[in-house]
């Protein structure tokens, strides 16, 4: 009305210009609501579907997740120690040849390298010593109790040829079972051949052709573990130390697989507290069967109450909070958005869980709430 006005008093004047006109008429434009955001009821946004406002908005199903018992945790991903085998060589030599190399799959038993070791062909001569020993040690027995019998040789020299043979039995006895672990049954004798003591993969080596390697070497030859089976390991806060035992579940994220989560099961937990962080360690076990997570991998770890307990869970950038209430977009239709009120039964740093106020399946709006809510507002 007052431009009108305005428009009257200098039309009047006779000051009116064609510039004058056109800025009144966009001074008007811009005083009236867009009628894209034009709301046809309360809390209701329709807009077309070229809209440009659409494209500033993510829109996600909210997911039916098991409600976690406190905030997720950081963790680290490491070896299931009682699925792995760090091996080494019990005995001195140069590596010779390579049987493995690291991704391989292996068996219990395979070969994993070839040493050429003087101990090998000391063992050898060893049991070789000890077994003609025993046999002269038997004849010499043989002999004593012949003449025992004949009443020539009294009875304590008897008895010390029956303990020179149960000695020499002993050493031949030492030094099979030395060669057998040197060299199994059937195998080769030029070479130690180190085995692996488990199945399978080979996930780390530390052999060279030529390296010389000794029993005392800081870092085993070969890792082997089975990838399907891993730990968690988590640094439990003193203050969540009531909220898990034995058996729990829990949930673990990794940055490299986005939006998924792998189940875990708590399977120790620490008996003493750091003194440094104040925090537990828990250990989880980790069920890879894909072989997606790798060892040395970080972690977010969620506890959980118990599978059956579930809620909708939703990004904390959906949420709008006004006052003692939050809000959110659920989208109703192509373009059609309604701002809805909510309650939360969890909130975390990322995400939120929904008591009530939003139904399995529907669609919010993740990012770009704050700009509807605003557009809402102004439309008013």
């Amino acid at each position: 009305m007052k431009i009108l006005q305005l428009t009257g008093l200098l039309l009047a004047a006779g000051s009116f210009t064609a510039a004058t006109l056109v800025a009144v008429k966009s001074s008007r434009a811009a005083s009236e609501p867009s009628p894209a955001a034009a709301p046809h009821e309360a809390g209701i946004l329709r807009y077309a579907t070229d809209a440009p406002q659409l494209a500033a908005l993510k829109i996600k199903t909210a997911e039916e997740l098991p409600v976690p018992l406190a905030e997720p945790l950081n963790g680290r991903i490491t070896y299931n120690e009682n699925f792995t085998a760090r091996v080494s060589s019990p005995i001195a030599g140069r590596i010779v040849s390579l049987r493995l190399q690291p991704g391989d799959a292996v068996r219990a038993g395979d070969a994993l390298l070839a040493l050429d070791s003087p101990e090998l062909a000391q063992a050898v001569a060893d049991q070789s010593k000890a077994q003609a020993d025993e046999t002269r040690k038997r004849l010499a027995l043989e002999r004593a109790q012949k003449l025992h019998d004949g009443e020539v040789l009294p009875r304590k020299d008897l008895e010390s040829a029956e303990a020179d043979l149960a000695q020499a039995r002993a050493e031949a006895e030492r030094a099979r079972l030395r060669l057998r672990n040197l060299a199994p049954a059937g195998g080769a004798r030029e070479n130690y051949v180190l085995h692996s003591p488990i199945s399978g993969v080979v996930t780390e080596r530390r052999a060279n052709p030529g390296l010389e390697v000794r029993p005392d070497l800081a870092e085993p030859l070969y890792v082997i573990t089975d990838p399907a089976r891993l730990w968690v390991m988590i640094d439990l806060p003193e203050r969540n130390l009531s909220k898990v035992e034995p058996g729990h579940p829990v949930a673990v994220e990794v940055d490299a697989w986005p939006g998924e989560r792998f189940p875990g099961t708590i399977e120790k937990v620490g008996e003493t507290v750091d003194a440094a962080t104040r925090r537990i360690q828990v250990r989880c076990s980790l069920p890879n069967p894909a072989r997606r997570l790798k060892p040395e991998m970080y972690a977010r770890v969620t506890l959980l109450a118990d599978e059956q307990q579930r809620a909708l869970r939703v990004p904390n950038g959906a949420l709008i909070t006004e006052g003692l209430y939050s809000h959110l977009f659920v989208e109703r239709s192509a373009g059609v958005f309604e701002k809805r009120r909510v309650s939360l039964r969890l909130q975390d740093r990322d995400f939120s869980y929904v008591a009530s106020g939003l139904n399995r399946g529907e669609r919010v709006v993740a990012s770009g709430a704050l700009l509807l809510n605003s557009e809402l507002g102004d439309a008013k």
